[in-house]
Order: C-alpha cells, then structure tokens, then sequence
C-alpha cells in the first residue's frame, strides 16, 4: 500500500524512504568564498542527483541602482574560517527542517559589478516544498548570520559598508513530519 509523502500528497511505494541527510556532509553540502566568478550551473551539478525531484536556486546580482543613485560596483569581504564555522551551523539547522539531498552556498568576495552574481544558494529535495523553503531559510540566515560584509561603490564617489540584515528567522517553519 502507498503512504503520501510528509510535504505533499504524492504516494511513495510502499516501504520507500526519500534518501535525504539529516546530517552536514560535504559530499552533499558546498561552501565557497571566491574572488571568481559564481556559477549557477556549476552550483546546480554540485547537488544534481537521480533521487532529486527538485532543485531550487537563488542567485543574488549586483543591482545598478540604490535608493536613487547609480552603483558602480560592490565590494565583499569576509571572515572565511568564521563564515564557514557559522555555515554548518546555518545547513544543520536547515536539514533539522527539510528533507534535503545536497546544499550550496556560494558567495563571491572583493569586487563585483553590476550585473554579476555575488551569492547564489541551491538545495536539491525529492520534493519541491522541502527545496524551495529550505532556499528561502538559507539565504535569509546567510544574510542575518554570516560574516560577510558588503560596500556599495556609487557614480558619485561614495561608499557605504552595509551591515548584515536584520531577519526574523523564525517565519521559516519546518516540513511536517519530520
């Protein structure tokens, strides 16, 4: 007999069990802080797998304008051994949440134009619920939580460093039945 599925009503065979990690791996969970250029092919292979049924991607660009003036660029930098402490900590509570087959969170350090990929975030899931909200929890925790700080570059020779966003966290709620 068919049982349905925790995050929908699709029926699994009978004694089948999703083949997720609760734990960290990084055999399935990718961390990066480069000054290279991002790649969303390269993030979406990295958890690319049969048993995944969804893959669910976020890349974050620079944006040509704020509040009104031209940006000419961004600048990151980051605490790399403190980012990556904080990032399993991050993926750890993420798999406590959602049935999840791999991870990535890429994000680029020293400049970045316009137009380029500063982050991009990918989880792979046998099920679309589980990919998507567990996306939205890590790019918000990323920008709450990581060590990584961003300095807008302007047309008119200003620069601000941003701090990181304050984020309720706790709208993000787990997958049932886990």
């Amino acid at each position: 007999m068919a049982q349905p599925h925790s995050c929908c009503t699709h029926q699994l065979p009978e004694g089948y069990v999703p083949r997720h990690h609760k734990t960290v791996d990084p055999a399935y969970d990718h961390f990066l802080i480069s000054p290279e250029p991002l790649s969303l092919d390269r993030a979406c292979a990295l958890v690319r797998e049969d048993d995944a049924g969804a893959i669910s991607t976020f890349e974050g660009t620079t944006r040509g304008t704020f509040n009104g003036a031209r940006v000419i660029r961004l600048e990151y930098e980051a605490y790399d051994a403190m980012a990556r402490k904080e990032w399993y900590t991050i993926v750890s509570e993420a798999r406590s949440k959602y049935h999840l087959l791999g991870t990535v969170m890429h994000h680029r350090v020293g400049e970045v134009a316009v137009g380029q990929t500063s982050v991009i975030i990918a989880a792979a899931s046998a099920h679309r619920a589980d990919a998507i909200n567990a996306v939205h929890f890590l790019i918000d925790s990323l920008k709450a939580r990581l060590p990584i700080w961003k300095k807008e570059l302007l047309d008119d020779g200003s620069g601000a460093w941003k701090q990181n966003e304050a984020i309720d966290l706790s709208v993000h709620q787990p997958t049932l039945d886990h």
